[in-house]
Order: structure tokens, then sequence, then C-alpha cells
């Protein structure tokens, strides 16, 4: 059903300061989100001392926040196209800094993880993000734009591991988070004074059933794929959890396909060119989010191993810093591919890439130059990858509901960086021997990690050559002036 066309709106100066800030603090606010992501990563040793729990209760501060971002963001993207992108993005960015605010302020392990939750809420930033600049942009500027945004994951999480690791060498660790915090307050400052509402909205009731529905499913899902190494994949709470997700979600699917206003579209999703890149999206992030692990491990494991470079954890950092880079200096190209070529084309390349860059590793992961070869390309082809799936969604769904189908782009990569580290951690487990009386993964068992990440992101690669063509003409959001929803348009091209 075609969504009503917008109040209209005066046309708003594109010429303004404000206006040429939009894409800055939003592209910051990705990053942002990206670095509140890494940042407790150096603190994860250290944090059993600090606050008197076990290091598995710690690693919660972790998982807690992997599980709430999976949950929020198709869920808050759908109540960004229903009730204002800017205001859901703004929301997103208050739960972030105010999770910060609260880690800053205690050292009580249970308020931790639930402050951590509650950053949980910033992986939404991305995809709302990309949804604004698909409303307020001309066609000419918004390849570009979505393309850069994309970059700030793979850029936040770049910078935020060595930030965050300085920080904490010379100052209290409480300080990184009120840094978090203060840096949060003024991304919501920003938004406010630099970013618009956009008009296009979906009209109708919220779906509180599926939203609970899925949100039910994604925590026995993500659980069990999360702590099955620890708690044992043969466990009863493993094994009842991967049972309880079935479960939910047969029921969520069966009611989402009745629902007259479904939080997740899944007849939308069933079309080839959405569901495809849905896939491609799980492909891809299982792909990249090896990369970052298994090297950080691998640099950091003790010269007597024979392979280990026994670098810290702020070295670690700098060691991954290029990677960042070459991700904020390559998405302009990336957008250029993909407006020659398309999307998909780009897609393709840049999981193929990837897994060239995993070739590197396999080849040599003793020496610090071609480990950094390795994944700089490995990164390179991340840029390429995660800028085009955007870029299909857009050109795929109305622009009624291009947050929450983003949304659930974003969760697809979420899940497959979950199953990733899973994978990663089984094979290096599997793959250990005894060097100075304790246990480390061996050699092998990286190499082979590599070539499961590289085999992975040839399956992405396959099945981005799988998804149609894209349409001549872009579906083109509703303007300030008056211009009719394009939701008319696409359900013409669906016909």
């Amino acid at each position: 059903m075609a969504s009503p066309a917008p109040t209209p709106r005066p046309p708003r100066d594109t010429t303004g300061l404000r206006a040429r800030l939009t894409i800055p603090v939003l592209a910051y606010c990705g990053i942002l989100m990206a670095v509140m992501q890494t940042v407790v990563v150096p603190l994860l040793p250290d944090l059993p001392r600090l606050t008197g729990a076990s290091a598995s209760t710690v690693s919660w501060m972790v998982t807690a926040s992997l599980l709430a971002g999976a949950v929020l963001t198709p869920v808050l993207g759908r109540a960004g196209d229903m009730y204002g992108k800017r205001r859901v993005l703004l929301l997103s960015l208050a739960l972030m800094t105010a999770g910060s605010v609260i880690c800053a302020l205690t050292a009580d392990i249970a308020l931790l993880i639930t402050a951590r939750a509650l950053q949980g809420a910033a992986v939404s930033v991305v995809p709302l993000s990309i949804s604004i600049l698909r409303d307020e942009l001309p066609p000419e500027r918004r390849n570009g734009a979505v393309a850069l945004m994309s970059s700030t994951v793979g850029i936040g999480a770049a910078l935020g591991l060595p930030a965050a690791a300085l920080i904490i060498q010379y100052a209290n660790w409480h300080a990184m988070f009120w840094v978090t915090a203060g840096l949060g307050t003024t991304g919501v400052l920003l938004i406010r004074w630099a970013v618009p509402e956009s008009p296009v909205r979906e009209s109708g009731r919220f779906d509180v059933t599926g939203a609970l529905g899925l949100a039910a499913g994604l925590v026995c899902l993500l659980l069990a794929v999360s702590q099955g190494g620890e708690w044992g994949w043969g466990s009863a709470p493993i094994l009842g959890l991967f049972a309880g997700a079935a479960l939910v979600l047969a029921l969520w699917w069966r009611h989402q396909l009745r629902a007259q206003r479904p939080l997740v579209d899944l007849r939308l999703v069933s079309r080839p060119r959405v569901g495809l890149s849905h896939v491609a999206a799980l492909l891809t992030g299982f792909a990249f989010y090896a990369n970052t692990l298994v090297t950080a491990q691998l640099v950091q494991a003790p010269e007597a191993s024979g392979y280990g470079l026994g670098l810290s954890i702020v070295q670690t950092g700098l060691v991954l810093l290029p990677s960042g880079i070459v991700m904020l200096l390559l998405s302009p190209v990336s957008a250029r591919i993909s407006a020659a070529r398309g999307p998909r084309i780009t897609l393709a390349l840049g999981a193929a890439v990837i897994a060239a860059g995993y070739g590197v590793r396999i080849a040599d992961s003793r020496s610090l130059v071609m480990i950094m070869v390795g994944a700089t390309v490995v990164s390179v082809g991340t840029t390429l990858a995660y800028s085009a799936l955007p870029a299909l969604i857009l050109r795929a769904v109305p622009a009624t509901q291009t947050a929450s189908a983003n949304g659930v782009n974003v969760l697809m990569r979420t899940v497959g960086q979950a199953v990733s580290s899973a994978v990663a951690a089984a094979v290096l487990v599997h793959h250990t021997s005894l060097v100075d009386g304790l246990p480390l993964p061996t050699l092998h068992g990286y190499l082979v990690a590599f070539s499961v990440a590289a085999a992975v992101a040839l399956a992405g690669s396959a099945v981005a050559l799988l998804i149609p063509g894209d349409p001549a003409p872009e579906n083109e959001p509703v303007r300030a002036e008056g211009a009719r929803s394009v939701a008319d348009g696409t359900a013409k091209e669906d016909a």
C-alpha cells in the first residue's frame, strides 16, 4: 500500500553552513558509534581486577552491547520511518551518551553491563543516517555520502582501539568514558543544529508484538552463538537457546506476514534484490570481522610462539590504523565504481578483494609488513562492499522504508560478525599448543581461520552477482516541494 504524500515544507537552503555540514556531522556520529563498540576492548583484561567480577561476567560488557545493537537496530529503523529519522537518531545518540556517563560513574559490573546495553542502541546511527542522506541529498551527491557513511564503521573501529588504549594507559579508566560522553553530547548538539528532519514518513501503528518477538528471537540466537564456545555447543542451555530462537522466530515470521504494518516487510525481503543483499551482508560481515579479531590476537601472541610479535594493545591498534585510513580515503572511489558499474558489481568486487587480502595473510603471517598489507587489502574490499550494500537497499525499497530496510541489513552484518567470532574462536581453540606451559593457538590455526574467512568472502561475491541488475532510474525520495511519495513508483516497478 502506497503511503500518503507528506505535508510540504519550505525548500531547504542547500548552500548554507548547516546544509554543508550535514554529511560531516552524520559521518562523525557514525565514527563515534564504531568507536563506542571498541573502546572497552583494551579494558577487558583488567576489568576483573577493577570490578571484582569474574572474567566470564566481564565479557558481558561486549555481549550486552552486541545483543542490544542487534535487537534495537531494526526496531529503531522502523521507528525512524514512522516517527522521524532525526528524532530517533537523537534518541540513539542520547542512549549511547547516557551509557557512557553511567560507565564513568561506577565500577559495579551490573551497572556497567546495563550501560553497555544502552550504548548498543548507537548501532542504529548508520542506517538512520543513510536514510536521512537519501531523503535530503540530490542524486549526484547521494552515492558518495552513503559510501562515506558506510565506511565510518571501519574507520571508527580502527581509531577506537589505539585511542582507548592510550587514554587507559595514561589516565584513569573512567576518563575514557567521560571522553566518549563528551563526544556523544557533542554529536547530539550537532545533529540538532545541522541535520534536518526528513519529511518522508510511513503512517500506521508501530508493531509492538513484532518488535518483542524479534527481540526475543535474536537474543536467543545471538546469545547461543556468542556463548557456545564457553558453555559448550552441545550443552543443554545452548541447545535450548537455539531451539527457542527457531520457535520464536518462526512465530514472528508468521505474525509479520499477517500484520497490516509489520516491523519488517517480509514480502519486500523476499524480492531477490533485497533478500540477496541481506545474504551478502551476512557473508561480508563474517568475512570482515575475522580480519580485526584474528589479526589482533596474532600480533599480540608472544614471540616464544614462533610467529607472534608480542605487541601491546596500543601497538596492535596502530597496526590496524592504516585500515581505517584506507576506508576513509577509498569511500569516494567506491561511490564512483557504483555509479559507473552499479552497486552489485561493487559488492562482488569488494568481497573478492577481501578474499585476496586473506590470500596475502595465508601466504605470510609472520612479517609485520605483510600482516599490515593483508589487513589493509581486506579493508579495501570491506570499503567497497559496505558502501555498496546500502546503495543496493536504497534502490530496492520505497523511501518510506529505507531506515528499517537498512536496519535489517545492518542486523545481518551483526549476525555475520557474531558467527565469525564464534567460528574463529572454535578454530583457534581446536588448533592449540603449549608455549611456556600456556595453551596458545598455532599458526596453522590462524591460517585455517583466514581460509574460512576467504571462502565466505568468495561466497559473498557469488551471491552479489546473483542480485538482479539495478533499474535504470533510482527511486527518488519525496522532496520538500511536495512531490509524491516514491512508494507509488516502487509499487509500479514491482508490478
